[in-house]
């Protein structure tokens, strides 16, 4: 069933999700299957989901994009996870460019190709050619706000007309994207202290940033201005959690299993977690403080097969550090059981007719005879007794 969705879809070019669920359901799971795996930006996920679901009950102009969205705040904070959980839930391809590679003008020719008598005239653009071969997509332009000005007049019209022409000539429809901006502009101006003493954060300040950053031409053609917030730690726990959840599913194979601690979660949660760049800091703790105590122990030691890890910290003040207990699997109940896995895996790979029942053993000369009422001496030819020597 699957090959023939998958071989439906890529003939019609539309997602394989499509083909079995309806839009419908995944439109009315949208938002909390966004928030089940982005935590602490309910808000922004809202903002987006009530965005496309909009777009998609035919309320749009139907020569524009699905959706049009700008995502700003600051950096770390769930921006681009938000595009690659979007694209996943809805079964489409994602399609990420950072605009910090379009800082100059020559640049952006890549994106549509070059023109006539240049370099690279007969090889086709990135986006364009990125779209053509996949129009139901999620784009995702990266940090905006650092690509060329001359990129801006082409992003005017595809999200005023929904067409492209590269530079063959050929137009490029983009009515079935989910275009989607991040910026981080206003993030500098709401790290600032607040001035006065009624006001506690800077509410609003990342809207005028947005603001002077963007032209009014560019800001009236998105369909929604999405502000993203800061972590709250609590939040950064939830991202520790997922973090290790993710690192024990990469460890399934080999049979280990972490158990993490509250405190050494919100340890890791402290390490990871800085206000100006966000929760990106956590993979690097994680890597220095789990997997590069853990990867020893796994090629070399107690967890060579399998076993579990107890993640909790020892010391207090500032000499809390992580500490690992490790509680390893008997070698030869691992061994056994992978040779019963293997065994398995043998047995399902052999082929069987579909509605042919299992092979029997053959049976042996002595089965056969009893099988026909003949004992070993019943043949056809009388036993004849041996004569004795005399």
């Amino acid at each position: 069933m699957k090959e023939i969705e998958a071989t439906v879809a890529t003939m019609a070019r539309i997602p394989p999700k499509t083909v079995t669920k309806s839009d419908a359901e995944v439109l009315h799971n949208l938002g909390k299957d966004l928030k089940r795996v982005v935590f602490g930006q309910d808000k922004a996920i809202e903002a987006l989901s009530s965005a496309i679901k909009l777009a998609r009950a035919g309320l749009r102009e139907p020569e524009k994009p699905i959706g049009c969205y700008l995502f700003s705040g600051p950096t770390g904070v769930g921006k681009t996870e938000v595009a690659k959980q979007l694209a996943d839930l809805m079964g489409v391809e994602l399609l990420r460019f950072d605009m910090s590679e379009y800082m100059e003008k020559h640049t952006v020719s890549r994106l549509i190709g070059a023109p006539p008598g240049y370099v690279g005239f007969d090889q086709g653009g990135l986006l364009t050619d990125g779209i053509d071969q996949h129009p139901h997509s999620v784009l995702l332009l990266d940090e905006i706000e650092k690509a060329h000005p001359d990129l801006f007049n082409i992003l005017l019209q595809v999200m005023d007309h929904g067409k492209l022409t590269d530079h063959n000539g050929k137009q490029i429809d983009f009515r079935n994207v989910v275009l989607i901006m991040t910026t981080n502009a206003g993030a500098a101006d709401l790290a600032k202290p607040p001035m006065g003493f009624a006001q506690s954060k800077r509410d609003g300040d990342d809207n005028e940033a947005v603001n002077r950053m963007f032209s009014p031409e560019f800001r009236n053609r998105l369909d929604a201005v999405i502000a993203f917030s800061g972590l709250p730690p609590e939040v950064i726990e939830k991202v520790v959690e997922k973090f290790i959840f993710q690192l024990e599913a990469q460890l399934a194979d080999r049979n280990v299993t972490i158990e993490l601690s509250d405190d050494a979660t919100k340890w890791l949660a402290e390490k990871g977690y800085d206000e100006k760049f966000g929760a990106r800091p956590l993979a690097r703790v994680i890597q220095e403080h789990i997997k590069r105590h853990l990867a020893e122990e796994l090629l070399f030691g107690k967890l060579e097969n399998g076993g579990t890890v107890k993640v909790v910290v020892k010391g207090k003040g500032k000499d809390r550090e992580l500490a690992f207990e490790y509680l390893p699997v008997d070698p030869k109940r691992a061994k056994s059981k992978r040779e019963d896995d293997e065994d398995d895996d043998v047995a399902k790979s052999k082929p069987m007719l579909v509605g042919a029942a299992p092979r029997k053993a053959l049976p042996g000369p002595k089965e056969k005879r009893e099988r026909n009422g003949k004992s070993p001496g019943s043949g056809a030819v009388p036993n004849v007794p041996r004569r004795k020597d005399i």
